[in-house]
Formats: structure tokens, C-alpha cells, sequence
């Protein structure tokens, strides 16, 4: 049980930097005021921004792992920007900070899942065993990522892609020294199911929202589960490279 509870708190550990933006989310509109002089999402843009440099210079966070941050936030501000000019969600809010309809504090979210897998990885010492190559994973997570954008256009071929990722890891077991190991699979899977449920409180918030929630609040959809899914193999693989880990090794 104290190996347990161990683990679970180096977990929470590693998903502190997403744990204090949807705190901050939900805080921040249960508490703000409409007159303010500040912005709801510049407030939240520039109190991630501060986080960060605390984690920085207390030690919290390495500059490794800074790196695996940034390339996120660049990743998923190119793909808010996309998926918000094609109407999939909005961000009704007015902001300063943010590049056409999409206020800056959201790539922060997307950096929050690398910062968990970077951080994760490092703290639990996490070993690979029967991984696949670097580069399959790379041009996995790369079909991922074209067919985020691809699909609006063309076939939608998710399904293809999970066939494939399934294929490539369904052999990959994470190791935990002195807790275990679990395969890959299951984590990609638990750590959707995570990012799918914080989907959903951003969205109670007013955050963010779906065609589905403007008139009322409603989940969303169930299919979306399937993206963060998805999205996890391109963060696995992206700090993988990052780490540029080898086949088992640490």
C-alpha cells in the first residue's frame, strides 16, 4: 500500500503544471467579473506563463522539459487556431493575447499532457520494453497529427490509425521499477480518458465550447475520446524523441 500511494503521488506530481491551469480555469470563471481591467484569458495566459518560470527556477522543472513544453505549445496553438477557424469549438471571450480566435494560455494546455509524460517518465523512472522503433512511432504520430487537420477534407481515417497503433505497442509494456508495469496501450487510454474528462469541466466553465453547448451545457462528445486517445501516441512520441530514448532503455 506505501508503494501505492507513493506512486500515485509522483503521479500528481508529474501532472502538477495541468492540475494548476484547470484550477485556474475553474476558478477563474466562477470568481470573474466582466468589469475587470484584465481579461479572463489574458489573466490565465500570463499566470501560466509565471507558473512556468517558478517551476523553472525553483528546480521543479528542467529545461529539458521546458523544451518538451514549448514544442507543445507551438503544436497545439497551430491546431486550436485550425480547429477553431473550421468551427469545431470557440472561445467566446474577448483577449489580447491571441492569434486569430484563440487565446494564448491554450497551447499551455496541450503542453500540460507533455509536461505529465516528460515529467512522469522522469520522476518513476519509466523503462520501455518492446517498443517500437523511434521512427514508426514518429510517422505514427505524424499521420496522427495530418489526419487532425486532413480529415475536414478527406477520409477520416482515425480508425486506420488505431489498427496501427495497436499493431506497433500492443507489445510495449511500461515499466516502473519497484511498482510494475503496465502496457502502453492502457496508458494511452487512461491518460485520454484524463485529458477527455478535464475537456468536459473546461467546457462547464464557459471556457471553451462545442457546437452542441451553446444553447445548453451538454458532455462532449463521447467520439472526442477517441482524439485525446489519439493524441496521446503523438505526445508519447514527440517526448520520446525528446528524451531520445532507445528501445527498453531508461
Amino acid at each position: 500500500m506505501a508503494r501505492l500511494v507513493q506512486f500515485i503521488r509522483l503521479q500528481v506530481s508529474a501532472a502538477i503544471f495541468g492540475i494548476v491551469i484547470l484550477a485556474l480555469i475553474m476558478v477563474s470563471a466562477a470568481v470573474w467579473n466582466d468589469g475587470w481591467p484584465v481579461y479572463r484569458y489574458d489573466f490565465l495566459f500570463v499566470a501560466v506563463l509565471a507558473m512556468q518560470a517558478w517551476l523553472l527556477a525553483t528546480g521543479r522543472e528542467t529545461w529539458s522539459e521546458a523544451r518538451v513544453i514549448f514544442a507543445f505549445h507551438f503544436v497545439g496553438v497551430v491546431m486550436e487556431v485550425f480547429k477553431t477557424s473550421v468551427g469545431s469549438w470557440v472561445y467566446p471571450e474577448p483577449s489580447l493575447f491571441k492569434i486569430g480566435g484563440v487565446p494564448l494560455f491554450t497551447g499551455f494546455m496541450y503542453s500540460a499532457v507533455g509536461s505529465y509524460i516528460a515529467r512522469g517518465w522522469k520522476l518513476t523512472d519509466m523503462r520501455l520494453s518492446g517498443a517500437p522503433p523511434e521512427w514508426a512511432g514518429g510517422l505514427l504520430a505524424l499521420a496522427i497529427y495530418i489526419n487532425f487537420y486532413s480529415h475536414h477534407f478527406l477520409p477520416d481515417i482515425r480508425y486506420l490509425l488505431m489498427a496501427v497503433t495497436v499493431a506497433l505497442y500492443w507489445r510495449c509494456w511500461a515499466e516502473f521499477p519497484g511498482w510494475g508495469r503496465v502496457p502502453v496501450l492502457a496508458l494511452f487510454v487512461f491518460v485520454g480518458v484524463l485529458v477527455y474528462a478535464a475537456e468536459n469541466l473546461g467546457s462547464v466553465s464557459g471556457t471553451w465550447l462545442y457546437p452542441n453547448q451553446h444553447r445548453e451545457w451538454q458532455p462532449v462528445p463521447i467520439g472526442k475520446l477517441g482524439s485525446w486517445v489519439l493524441l496521446m501516441i503523438v505526445s508519447f512520441s514527440l517526448v520520446r524523441l525528446v528524451r531520445r530514448e532507445g528501445d527498453g532503455a531508461s
